[in-house]
């Protein structure tokens, strides 16, 4: 008879666990909402990282003239390190 019953409550516990972990959920939301209480207003309001970043970004190339680069030729960091520098072009 045992192993009837737990037969029987094997194949039905999806539909005994998804009402009872739905209940458990719904009443800790509630809860956590209760204790905590409302959101500050700007939370929503805050921006992103990414938004942050550019912004930043934006601020220091702000003063910069940004026609004036250097040249790739000049640039050494360009070229990958190579083993012993045998690659690597001498500056003159």
């Amino acid at each position: 008879m045992w192993s009837v019953l737990w037969a029987a409550v094997r194949s039905k516990a999806p539909y005994v666990t998804f009402p009872v972990a739905f209940v458990v959920g719904l009443v800790g939301s509630q809860l956590e909402w209760f204790l905590r209480g409302d959101p500050p207003a700007t939370a929503q309001d805050e921006k992103s990282i990414s938004e942050l970043r550019e912004d930043r970004k934006l601020q220091e190339i702000a003063g910069e003239d940004v026609t004036k680069v250097v040249s790739l030729k000049d640039k050494l960091e360009f070229a990958p390190r190579a083993v012993l520098n045998r690659n690597r072009p001498e500056k003159s």
